[in-house]
């Protein structure tokens, strides 16, 4: 390709050489190209914006012709040979532009391929509502326990296509993400791919614009044609046709130095009328100017809320790399093998590092770093410690400085110190990139940056704009937070000044850092709270050894160090918010004091409970925040057994939110902690799933407070227990108001033993009749319920059946007419009821026979009926046994204890088992006058070999030894289901123990839990026990029997088998 037909504008800096299939390649990019938006520079200049011009048929103005359909593929569109050659040179010139990804990524002095270096970035579709103000190291940090399974992953190349047919067409595109996370790397590899010919083909041109070349021209007033015309030259092409489809890529929200004001901006339609340059600019991401050109635009996450969400259509969010991603980033960095596994071990074993790998090019570093320590065997100890890792990277980045660039020491301590002014002044500004004034501000000679910034590309780079424009930027934010607390430890070494407070005298270091712990904590954007890392890692001593190889400093007084700790350690004990105490013990941990985490690990470690200080509660939060565990569940009574107070709630909330399942009962909430967990319900970023806060006072208005986050979008919660917490109907209207509003995430609900009543259930019944409401358990035992509450809630699940699958109505006054109401939904064919509890509702036969009714008519969804402590007796269940004897009958768990049952009921219910025997798994016919004689025809039931029974209950039923024998004989006949059987308060005797006996040395018997308390049992009966209990596991009770020495022998027989507990 000649450079005639492709020229760049004159504003190219001196070409690099880059190696591709064995040839040298010219290429025109900038020093570094992979961090920032830095691929604007040099676009072909001979386009000519004339009738002729692709530029200009791109551009008609309204009304110069007939508008056409958007072409959606540019292979299947005729076109002219000038059109096709316009394309082609188009494109390679843009592979030349962004194939060579420079030195920030790869290799010191280097250039290497995109396409071989380039690693998949973890790309996610979403739109983050809620302004995050932590620093953004944290939100890496935070981001990386966020459950992968709740996202929506998107390739980068896919950014415009809709996820389905029926999804509208994607316009505009804003994708956020921290600094150095990969945003223009992904940009160029989006643009390298079209120009390949590999994606996106159906788009016809490219406009990459970034935001820092686009600050140089914001006081200009021009067209958008001109302002394209910057970038293009005007030379003779053969004749287009037109080319309608094209993609606008402003990369750098963030780094915008004009206003963007959407709400009071004039409309402009016409690409050749002058307007200002924001205006331009909104009217294009509008959609008023070329409204079928896509729009993509990349931010960091603190500006990206500058673009008003009806202007985008699809948000997406750079997360950097995954665990799996990180690797294979190493693995391609390193070309050794071996070393690339050491570094990632090494990387593996400091959580706080490998965390923030995430970030690209935390990676480099880290790769520069640990591939020169490890690898040529250098002395001196490998970083553990953020600071020791960007120091080293430093010392790395000076020497190859001296190595080509023959100055003396002293300049380059006087230009690391001119960078380090340069840092922190436009870190405290909130800026990234810089322009000439703000170098001479610093006294930093132009032509100097330049040089510097051509030998150590990979600290300070200067790129090339429009029309020779510079601008000049560290190679990553970190670099210059390191750069700006080296300037400000310096300064006061060599000076005794800190510059964060007016440049004032000051005698210790500590005091500077003091200083810079307070202003950190004030600002809670996090702006300074990674420069504050840095800056008290400087002072550790291996630090200062560090520095002492490559710059002169004074030495350091011994108490400093603790002066600091202190001083941290007291900040931490006010509690302050969640992000800043957290930022708090990384920096201990940057000054080498981990006193507080190592005591809270030894206090785990130990299983022991004790009372917990204010500051290690925050230890406790920090150590399971930052574990390498994922928290699936904290119960916070495992942790003390004191008295929980407001504090320690608030400062338990970031566990909370990082828990899948919270579990914190018998506390007492009050305004600022039912609000905080509210917050944690209504953040997008919790993964709280789960929350038990049974016990806890917390009454109506902390329902109301926790309402708020329940009908928050974000909340996701789908399990909530409100066992005994002083609720009402007021608080349950609270509760329905808010599901109401988000009714489709929560599945289980308990709010037993509250005041509810019949008010409340009727509140409730709105929510439970919506079809959106996907409530699958509910449980309202002891709620003063009655059967008009029951009909309200009867009604609702009639209208919206299918979801509920347990209902738990167990202690309410229902009666006979609650449950004839209740049986009405049962009986229907869409209900899908499984478990049922009824227990102490004034059941009698009368309701027994209404609710078999219903259950014939629809017998195969119920597993689990529980009628425990009704009126049933006999004529109830015979009722009941005509629908177990159906086949269609799948009941597995039936409970009818207390129920006044005989052996004339007992002998109906085992005929109906016997003809339905391969479903129930779990019987309680407990404090029923079944005698010996129920128990011999239940006896009938367990011999038969198709009977599956497991649990068996029969406590209180007046067996005595001649039962105990008939039950002893079936489960000999068929003894490998049952596991659980329940004889206490019989009297069975020693008589019965012994045909107990009997069957535990069975080998094919399987009991894992016999319980005979009370059952009249002796050191004769007892001893029979002993080689029966060799034989296999059990869990015996033989509490109240007249057991002496026997109970001693029993386990001295079996001290040293595990499986046996004996209580």
């Amino acid at each position: 390709m000649e450079s005639s037909d492709l020229d760049t504008v004159n504003m190219t800096p001196p070409s690099k050489k880059c190696k591709l299939e064995g040839k040298t390649l010219e290429s025109a990019a900038p020093s570094c190209i992979s961090m920032k938006s830095d691929m604007s520079m040099g676009l072909p200049g001979n386009f000519k914006l004339g009738d002729s011009s692709p530029v200009q048929s791109v551009l008609q103005k309204p009304g110069d012709r007939r508008e056409k359909t958007m072409i959606t593929d540019t292979r299947h569109e005729p076109r002219s040979a000038g059109v096709y050659e316009f394309q082609k040179k188009y494109k390679l010139h843009l592979m030349k532009r962004f194939q060579c990804l420079n030195g920030v990524m790869i290799n010191l002095g280097t250039q290497t391929l995109l396409n071989e270096i380039y690693t998949e970035l973890y790309i996610t579709e979403g739109e983050s509502i809620e302004v995050n103000n932590e620093h953004e190291v944290r939100q890496i940090e935070a981001a990386s326990r966020r459950r992968t399974t709740e996202e929506t992953p998107i390739k980068c190349n896919d950014i415009f296509k809709p996820l389905s047919e029926q999804d509208k067409p994607i316009r505009t595109v804003l994708t956020k993400g921290v600094a150095g996370i990969g945003k223009t790397v992904s940009v160029q590899k989006f643009i390298l791919d079209w120009a390949e010919g590999k994606t996106n083909q159906d788009v016809h041109l490219i406009f990459p614009l970034p935001f820092r070349e686009l600050n140089l021209m914001k006081d200009q007033k021009l067209s958008l044609m001109k302002l394209l015309h910057f970038f293009f030259n005007e030379t003779k092409v053969t004749q287009m046709f037109s080319l309608k489809k094209v993609l606008f890529i402003f990369d750098g929200l963030d780094e915008c130095r004009f206003p963007l004001d959407f709400q009071n901006t004039v409309r402009v339609c016409d690409v050749t009328e002058s307007a200002s340059l924001p205006v331009l600019l909104i009217n294009l991401i509008k959609g008023n100017l070329l409204p079928s050109a896509l729009i993509w635009i990349t931010s960091r996450p603190a500006a990206a809320d500058q673009i008003p969400s009806e202007c985008v259509d699809r948000v997406t969010e750079v997360r950097g790399f995954n665990d799996l991603q990180k690797e294979v980033y190493f693995r391609k960095r390193i070309r050794d093998q071996s070393l690339a596994n050491n570094i990632i071990n090494h990387m593996k074993s400091l959580r706080s590092l490998y965390i923030i790998c995430h970030i690209p090019v935390f990676c480099w570093i880290s790769a520069t770093v640990l591939e020169r320590m490890l690898g040529e065997a250098e002395n001196g100890e490998i970083p553990k410690t953020l600071t020791q890792m960007y120091t080293h990277f430093l010392i790395i980045q000076t020497n190859i400085i001296r190595e080509k660039y023959s100055k003396k020491q002293e300049s380059d301590e006087e230009m690391l110190l001119k960078l380090g002014q340069l840092a922190f002044q436009q870190l405290m500004k909130g800026n990234l990139i810089f322009y000439d004034e703000d170098l001479r501000d610093c006294g930093i000679d132009v032509r100097e940056a330049a040089v510097y910034s051509g030998v150590c590309t990979q600290i300070f780079r200067q790129e090339f704009g429009l029309q020779q424009s510079k601008v000049y930027c560290f190679v990553h934010l970190s670099i210059q937070e390191h750069l700006a607390a080296l300037y400000v430890h310096l300064t006061f070494m060599k000076k005794k000044i800190n510059v964060l407070k007016h440049s004032q005298v000051v005698n210790s270091i500590s005091d500077v850092h003091n200083w810079a712990v307070d202003q950190a904590l004030e600002i809670k954007t996090g702006r300074l709270d990674l420069f504050l890392r840095f800056l008290l890692g400087l002072s550790l001593e291996s630090n200062q050894k560090l520095l002492d190889t490559f710059i002169t400093q004074t030495g350091s007084s011994p108490q400093s160090k603790e002066e600091t700790v202190q001083y941290i350690k007291m900040k931490i004990r006010g509690n302050p918010p969640e992000d800043k105490f957290i930022s708090l013990f990384y920096c201990l941990n940057e000054l080498g004091d981990n006193s507080l985490v190592e005591e809270i690990q030894n206090y785990l470690k130990s299983g022991k409970q004790r009372k917990l200080s204010s500051s290690q509660w925050s230890a406790l939060v920090f150590v399971l925040l930052t574990s390498a565990q994922e928290l699936e569940e904290f119960d916070l009574s495992k942790y003390s057994t004191e008295k929980i107070t407001e504090l320690v709630l608030l400062t338990v909330m970031p566990v909370i939110a990082a828990s899948r399942k919270a579990v914190i009962r018998h506390v007492t909430f009050k305004e600022k902690s039912s609000a905080a967990l509210a917050s944690v319900l209504s953040s997008e970023y919790s993964k709280l799933r789960e929350l038990d806060l049974s016990g806890s006072k917390l009454g109506d208005s902390g329902v109301k407070s926790l309402s708020a986050g329940l009908k928050n979008p974000h909340c996701k919660l789908e399990t909530m227990r409100l066992h005994v917490c002083g609720v009402t109907d007021e608080g349950c209207a609270a509760l329905t108001s808010a599901l109401r509003s988000n009714p489709s995430h929560l599945r289980d609900l308990d709010l037993s033993e509250n005041k509810v009543g019949d008010s409340g259930v009727k509140i409730l019944s709105a929510v439970l009749e919506n079809p959106l409401c996907n409530l699958g358990t509910l449980r309202l035992s002891v709620c003063e319920i009655s059967d008009e509450g029951c009909a309200a809630l009867t009604s609702a699940l009639r209208s919206n059946p299918s979801h509920l699958r347990e209902l738990d109505l167990s202690c309410n006054n229902l009666e006979d007419s609650g449950v004839k109401i209740l049986s009405a939904l049962l009986e229907k064919p869409l209900c899908n009821l499984e478990t049922l509890r009824l227990s102490v509702c004034g059941v009698t036969d009368k309701g027994c026979a209404a609710l078999t009714s219903a259950l014939r008519s629809n017998p195969s969804h119920l597993r689990d009926l529980d009628l425990s402590d009704n009126k049933l007796e006999d004529s109830g269940v015979k009722s009941l046994s005509a629908v177990l004897e159906n086949p269609l009958c799948n009941l597995e768990t039936l409970r009818l204890r207390v129920c006044g049952v005989t052996d004339e009921g007992c002998a109906a219910l085992t005929s109906a088992l016997r003809s339905n025997t391969s479903h129930l798994r779990d019987l309680d016919l407990s404090d029923n006058k079944l005698g010996d004689s129920g128990v011999k025809s239940l006896s009938a039931l367990l011999e038969n070999p198709l009977c599956n029974l497991e649990t068996l209950r029969l406590c209180g039923c007046g067996v005595s030894d001649e039962g105990c024998a008939a039950l002893t004989s079936a489960l000999r006949s068929n003894p490998s289901h049952l596991r659980d059987l329940h004889l206490s308060d019989n009297k069975l005797g020693d008589s019965g123990m012994k045909s107990l006996s009997a069957l535990l040395e069975n080998p094919l018997c399987n009991l894992e839990t016999l319980r005979l308390v009370d059952c009249g049992i002796s050191d004769e009966g007892c001893a029979t026990l002993t080689s029966a209990l060799r034989s296999k596991p059990l869990h015996l009770d033989l509490v109240l029997n007249k057991i002496g020495d026997s109970r001693k022998k029993i386990p001295a027989a079996l001290k040293n088998d595990e499986h046996h507990k004996l209580q």
